[in-house]
């Protein structure tokens, strides 16, 4: 990623290998942001290689990411709905 190209208001994140902690860099306008999360247990649903490099996610598939749910399962008319 070349931080030239990043697109204000996106949030980019990555992961180790064992998918037990993720790093999610936010471009909020003004600068770059760093957050980063470690699971004790389990892993996080992160994508295969099949997805490619970039997908994109919703803010709620993002935030159920973040907690280390399967953010696949979120939306209309399926398992997970956060309120």
């Amino acid at each position: 990623m070349h931080f030239n190209l990043t697109q204000p208001h996106c949030a980019y994140l990555f992961a180790n290998r064992r998918a037990t902690r993720i790093k999610v860099l936010v471009h909020d306008g003004l600068g770059i942001w760093l957050a980063a999360r470690r699971l004790h247990q389990g892993k996080f649903f992160w994508p295969g290689s099949r997805h490619g490099a970039h997908v994109e996610l919703s803010a709620e598939q993002l935030h159920v990411l973040v907690l280390g749910l399967p953010w696949q399962r979120v939306g209309p008319g399926v398992a997970i709905s956060i309120v």
